[in-house]
């Protein structure tokens, strides 16, 4: 009998994956080991106690991702920070305010300290739960050595387990990602070089390898990739990763762009078919093992390219003067005439005033290109050149390849210390929520208290609502687990064999059902497994299951009043504001860079402020993109507008390490004109941050957009910017382009998503 789509996609879900069921033997036996060991053979309880629930934290509470080895190094380093946690959580047992003083201090640090990077992300909820075991009485500093003791055997059978059973290959990263995108994007660079040859390839070919460039470019946002995954670290290597997709995911519209424009250009061909080669060398060079790749080749024709598209006959806009006199007549015969227009037109009928912007496209797919391959260097550890960047327009792009990686953690901690940043606010919020949990816990003499700090750290969510939806499944699960539990005790009584036999294939079942079949499975066999853990240390009746279900109850309530109270919205609270910001700050960044760049202004910060603005709003959005959301209230693109703030940022960099300041327009009436168009990018910028603001339709803005974007057109069409001699401005071209580029970002914004 065949089965139904449906049934069969049910069944896919319901089915554990062989990782899940791998890791849960692995905790498992390392819990139930270290356990045993100390219960019965070695009589130490207390030590018993601490070994299971150090396994627990760090390898259920805690997500530690890569290959065994990786995993297990991961567990090893931990041991200092679970010796200060158990020590710090030990001396402050003494009193329930100091434990809970120490409760908001404990759980901010390690809630903030994920602005490190993914590791941290991983490790916070267990390493939580090593200050919260020990912060509850009975207060016993002199068993501290038992305790550490215990954590220490419950990390190193684990960290054992990872490397001797079923051992996990090395999973995908970053880097494969960031190789199969600069491959694809390759080819598609190589049809682009070709139509500039002459050599057009058939539209379903280039239709197929544009397809393949942008599923395999949109793989490469951070909402796409697991959080472990993600090279969000402050080092410079994940730095580099990071900068190295950006770059990848500009140069992608520039190839596009070069094949909307396609035309015979050899010099374009020839620089379009060094940029696809060196995207292969960046994805030869993005594996650890690969060769490090080396931008000189790449750099010698964007020199050579620039210089010979200077020397080019230039498009005059006083040719249709000179050539027709008062009268109507032309000065030429009729022959001359006809050669003359087949030589400024090619056979598609464009005109040669969109050869410029052709050979403007293709500096930026190979700026871009240089970008991805600095960044692979800097990824990979090699040397880069002395920094470019003229000294009133530091720092440029990759200044932390400069700066020892000390300093750049702590820039990205001092720089997320305010409100603006999700990860101050996730801190706070969790710090309050178990400090509160503490002093509840304290105050109302609960026994087993230490559940009520478990259940709000694993219920609580970044959102009131996304909280909300755990609380009903947690709550059944823990009740129905608790009735479970109290017909056990009822049923066997104090026969501890029985529950020290019980206990590993519960435990098995639990850690395998609760990722498989969701919260309430996990809550539920959860609740029987520590049941059966402290029936073996010392007595219990059936209040053990009440005290369960109103110590989950009170922790998950205290969870959802953290968040209602503090940003009860999570990432979609200030999303809409945060990217309104980063287009205000994109509209102050791109009208300052044409103001450099034409000699009628001087930096001032603003580019770094768009670009700290657009790593805030990164971060923002890829909290939104974990959180659950009413579709008909998500409004316009997020994503689009992201893509328009990096869009600027990665667009003013190229431009300003090109151009000389003050040489895009010589000619005072041509700085005149792009200034003038940047006021009006800018003021499209900031219509669509307004539009968000007041919660606008996601199409409000777009008929501005449109018609600066149609004027701006026109202008590129009848020759931008003209010099001196009446010539248009190669220069000016390629600054008119990259606006032309960003109202396109602009308009895509409209689009609900």
């Amino acid at each position: 009998m065949r089965r139904s789509p449906e049934r069969a996609q049910r069944l896919r879900r319901v089915r554990p994956a062989p990782a899940v069921v791998h890791r849960a033997v692995r905790v498992t036996a390392a819990a139930c080991a270290g356990f045993y060991t100390f219960r019965y053979g070695l009589d130490r309880p207390v030590s018993a106690t601490y070994a299971l629930f150090a396994a627990i934290a760090l390898g259920v509470l805690a997500r530690i991702e890569g290959s065994a080895r990786t995993r297990a190094r991961t567990i090893l380093w931990t041991l200092p920070a679970a010796w200060a946690l158990v020590c710090l959580g030990t001396v402050l047992a003494v009193h329930s305010w100091a434990a809970a003083l120490g409760m908001v201090g404990v759980g901010f640090a390690v809630s903030y300290g994920s602005v490190g990077g993914p590791r941290m992300v991983g490790l916070a909820n267990g390493l939580q739960l090593l200050y919260i075991l020990p912060c509850f009485p009975p207060y016993s500093p002199d068993t501290l050595p038992q305790r550490l003791l215990g954590v220490t055997a419950g990390l190193l059978l684990l960290a054992a387990a990872e490397l001797l059973l079923w051992p996990e290959p090395a999973p995908p990263d970053y880097r494969g990602r960031l190789a199969r995108a600069a491959l694809a994007l390759a080819e598609l660079a190589d049809l682009a070089a070709d139509a500039c040859a002459g050599r057009p390839a058939a539209p379903g070919a280039v239709t197929a390898a544009a397809d393949r460039a942008r599923a395999r470019l949109d793989e490469l946002r951070f909402s796409r990739v697991p959080v472990m995954e993600r090279p969000a670290g402050a080092g410079a290597v994940d730095r580099a990763l990071t900068h190295c997709a950006a770059a990848l995911r500009y140069a992608g519209p520039q190839v596009l762009r070069i094949l909307r424009l396609a035309r015979p250009y050899p010099g374009a061909a020839r620089l379009t078919a060094v940029t696809a080669q060196a995207l292969r060398a960046a994805a030869a060079g993005l594996p650890r093992t690969g060769p490090v790749p080396d931008t000189g080749v790449l750099e010698c024709e964007l020199a050579a390219f620039d210089t010979a598209r200077a020397a080019e006959p230039r498009p005059d806009r006083t040719d249709r003067t000179d050539r027709t006199d008062r009268g109507g007549h032309s000065d030429r015969s009729d022959r001359s005439d006809r050669t003359d227009r087949t030589d400024r037109t090619d056979r598609g009928g464009r005109s040669d005033r969109a050869r410029p912007a052709l050979g403007t496209a293709a500096l930026d797919a190979a700026e871009g290109a240089r970008f991805v391959l600095r960044a692979v260097r800097v990824g990979r550890r090699a040397p880069l050149p002395p920094d470019e960047t003229p000294a009133d327009q530091r720092p440029g792009p990759f200044w932390y390849a400069y700066d020892p990686a000390p300093l750049l953690r702590w820039r990205r901690f001092r720089a997320n210390l305010t409100p603006r940043s999700v990860a101050f606010r996730n801190a706070l919020r969790t710090a309050g929520a178990l400090g509160a949990a503490r002093l509840l816990a304290g105050g109302l003499d609960l026994s087993h208290g230490f559940w009520v700090l478990l259940a709000t750290l694993t219920l609580m969510r970044t959102s009131a609502a996304d909280t909300r939806m755990t609380l009903r499944p947690a709550l059944v699960g823990t009740a129905l687990g608790a009735a479970a539990t109290a017909a056990v005790l009822l049923a066997v009584g104090e026969h501890p064999l029985v529950y020290a036999l019980a206990l590993p294939p519960v435990m098995l079942i639990a850690f395998t059902a609760g990722p498989a079949l969701g919260q309430a499975w996990g809550q539920g066999l959860f609740t029987l497994v520590v049941a059966l853990v402290f029936t073996q240390l010392a007595p219990a009746s059936w209040r053990l299951a009440e005290a369960r279900v109103v110590n989950v109850a009170a922790g998950a309530a205290i969870g959802l009043l953290a968040g209602l109270c503090a940003w009860p919205r999570g990432g979609a609270q200030d999303l809409r504001r945060r990217t309104a910001a980063l287009l205000e700050d994109s509209a102050d960044a791109l009208r300052e860079t044409v103001a450099v760049l034409t000699g009628t202004g001087r930096p001032g910060g603003a580019l770094r402020r768009a670009r700290t603005s657009a790593l805030l709003t990164e971060a923002m959005y890829a909290q939104y993109r974990c959180e659950r959301h009413d579709p008909a209230g998500d409004g316009p693109s997020w994503q689009a507008a992201v893509l328009a703030g990096q869009h600027a940022v990665r667009g003013a960099e190229p431009l300003l390490a090109r151009i000389p300041p003050g040489t895009a327009a010589p000619h005072r009436g041509g700085a005149r004109v792009l200034v003038g168009h940047a006021d009006e990018v800018a003021a499209a910028f900031r219509r669509q941050a307004a539009a968000l603001r007041a919660r606008e339709p996601a199409g409000a803005a777009h008929p501005a957009v449109a018609r600066a974007r149609a004027a701006l057109v026109a202008e590129l069409d009848g020759g931008p910017a003209p010099g001196s001699d009446g010539r248009v401005s190669l220069h000016a071209v390629d600054v008119a382009v990259w606006l032309a580029g960003l109202l396109d970002d602009l308009q895509q914004i409209h689009e609900p998503g």
